[in-house]
């Protein structure tokens, strides 16, 4: 069902299992979608394809867009040269990936380019500076192959279709964020002729009724329904699809402008009613002033849409309504005295205030929403607004864990001899009351203590010269006495040992995880102002106490009623990343909130506010 021809000759070495396999692993699952696409919203249909390596999450590995089949990012990443390869500077990808078109003057390592890249074809684009790693996917608008100069050149080159970073990319069966990037790649690189690797792709046929279940590729839309997987929508986006793994008729009714305006102006008032409902104790009801108009949109109005069709789907989005765009519809929000409003520089429209005794909010009649079936819900998808407020992913474990840091401590060589009077080890890790009676039993069976003064304790060799060196004037001081008090003496021996940390979650034991050097680290909360006037909240080193970046980014949304994102802290390690969660607006006191439901002491957290230039 999969592949129906593959280059026998160029491929004549490979296993065709194999590559069916890579291509599209056994028991991959398949969705019908309807969406809006162009300037114009054009209505198109499509299937996606899902599927898990060995070892990775569920993934998209596979979109067919009316008739043409376009490989992920997914599947270019491990099946090399299956496409045509363009590059492009890193600037310009960077715009691809926020859905521009490649323009002719931005192709770069070339002419000559690949033979494959002609008008119609299907292409993978990577930056001269990851030149091995495919971002973009595209099709070719013009015969790039026959340009013989790109300087000076007009016109759109390719068109791109999916990327790293878009909706495609970043669907997960466990709703987490999408994949990370690999730094390298095998493969694409190499200078061999790859023409038999592109008839690959260009022979791949998808249907859905040829192979029997469980022979490899993808189970007809009976299956699929059966199996107990359903694909999520993570996130509601304009022409969002309709319900997961079910092949759905197209909804014929067009809404008409008057109709669609009804509809988000309830969705509205539903949200407002919700937030008032289930946030009675919060003097703001959960939301924290000022509400950019963004945020309006995706926490108070499209949880709260009645979408069931992907007709509906289609047509449901604030492009149709009268008002065009979100801050002419906070206008006419405004005009009928529901809320409050002022525009800031740039031409952004924030929310000042709600007047939630409102009789259109308190009396209000909420109506029945899709079921949550799917966790679109869960994540502010069209239908089940109580998402918007309980912003808990069913992914995220650690709210209402327990967790406890540890500081425990290493002997130094110079000190073995002070263990192993108690038949202790050195090389053991031990707590500041562990090693109390350790020195103690020391002391007293080299009966060390003062006959005059038991506080005061004798110094032998031993002690002389491995706790007091005499590199200060207080080791001198005490040499010369020949004498130290008990806890000084205690005091300094833990201070010359060499530290070490845990954090223990819930019931785990000290010998159950690894111990690591230095000093625990600590959460950063970061407050400081961008584009002019606008403050952000950044937030890093949650992993370390076993909270996931990307839930916690899911719950703030929604708690905050702000736009989040989630990106790799700036020079962290590739191999180990450190994740930064941003959230827009200064939400300190919501992500310390957030953090104290899932364990951690508020003083295991720094803030720092840039905003006015000091610590706190």
């Amino acid at each position: 069902m999969l592949i129906d021809a593959v280059n026998g000759n160029d491929l004549a070495t490979l296993n065709v299992g194999a590559i069916r396999n890579s291509l599209l692993p056994d028991n991959s699952l398949s969705a019908r979608f309807t969406t809006t696409a162009g300037k114009d919203l054009k209505q198109v249909s499509g299937t996606v394809y899902v599927g898990a390596h060995p070892g990775d999450e569920q993934r998209v590995l596979w979109i067919k867009l009316e008739e043409r089949l376009l490989p992920t990012v997914y599947t270019l990443w491990r099946n090399p040269m299956i496409v045509p390869l363009l590059h492009t500077p890193d600037i310009v990808l960077r715009k691809l990936q926020g859905g521009a078109d490649l323009m002719t003057p931005g192709l770069a390592r070339g002419p000559p380019f690949p033979t494959k890249a002609t008008k119609g074809s299907v292409v993978a684009i990577a930056s001269l500076e990851k030149p091995s790693v495919p971002m973009v996917v595209g099709v070719c608008e013009i015969d790039v192959v026959s340009l013989q100069e790109v300087r000076g050149a007009k016109g759109h080159a390719v068109r791109g279709e999916h990327w790293h970073g878009d909706e495609i990319w970043a669907w997960s069966a466990g709703g987490g964020t999408g994949g990370q990037a690999p730094v390298e790649l095998q493969g694409w690189e190499n200078d061999a002729d790859v023409s038999g690797l592109t008839e690959t792709m260009d022979n791949v046929v998808v249907e859905d009724s040829d192979d029997e279940p469980g022979q490899g590729g993808v189970p007809d839309q009976q299956d699929v329904v059966e199996d107990s997987k359903v694909l999520e929508r993570n996130h509601f986006v304009e022409g969002e699809h309709g319900k997961p793994y079910e092949e759905v008729e197209m909804d014929r009714k067009e809404f008409s402008t008057k109709e669609i305006d009804d509809i988000f102006w309830q969705a509205l008032l539903y949200g407002l009613y919700h937030f008032r409902n289930t946030n009675k104790e919060d003097q703001h009801h959960g939301l924290k002033f000022p509400v950019n108009q963004s945020a309006v949109i995706s926490n108070l109005v499209l949880p709260f849409l009645p979408v069931t069709t992907p007709g509906q789907a289609a047509s449901l989005n604030i492009k149709k309504t009268s008002w065009k765009n979100a801050k002419k519809f906070i206008k006419a929000l405004e005009k009928a005295q529901l809320l409050k409003s002022k525009d800031r520089d740039g031409g952004e429209c924030v929310v000042l205030d709600i007047d939630f005794e409102d009789p259109t909010i308190t009396g209000f009649v909420p109506y029945k929403l899709p079921k949550k079936d799917t966790a679109g819900a869960e994540s502010g998808g069209g239908g089940g607004g109580k998402a918007a407020t309980a912003g808990i992913s069913p992914s995220d474990d650690s709210v209402g864990q327990k967790l406890r840091k540890v500081d425990l401590y290493r002997p130094k060589e110079q000190l073995a001899p002070i263990f192993a009077s108690s038949s202790s080890s050195h090389h053991a890790y031990y707590l500041p009351t562990e090693l109390r009676p350790i020195i103690t039993s020391y002391i007293e069976s080299e009966k060390l203590i003062s006959d005059t003064n038991k506080k005061l304790v004798h110094l032998d060799p031993i002690l002389a010269n491995a706790v007091f060196d005499g590199s200060t004037a207080l080791d001198r001081e005490v040499l010369a006495k020949g004498s130290v008090p008990r806890d000084a003496l205690i005091d300094r021996i833990l201070k010359s040992c060499s530290p070490f940390w845990v954090i223990l979650r819930n019931d785990a034991t000290r010998d159950q995880v690894k111990v690591n050097p230095g000093h625990a680290p600590k959460i950063h909360i970061t407050l400081e102002t961008r584009s002019g006037n606008k403050t952000v909240t950044k937030l890093s080193g949650v992993e370390t106490f076993y909270i996931p970046p990307q839930p916690l980014a899911e719950e703030l949304q929604k708690s905050c009623a702000s736009s989040t994102s989630v990106n790799q802290l700036a020079g962290s390690s590739p191999k180990k990343p450190v994740m930064e969660v941003m959230v827009q607006g200064p939400q300190k006191d919501a992500v310390i909130k957030a953090l104290e439901r899932r364990g951690v002491n508020r003083q295991w957290v720094d803030v720092i506010d840039k905003t006015k230039g000091k610590k706190k």
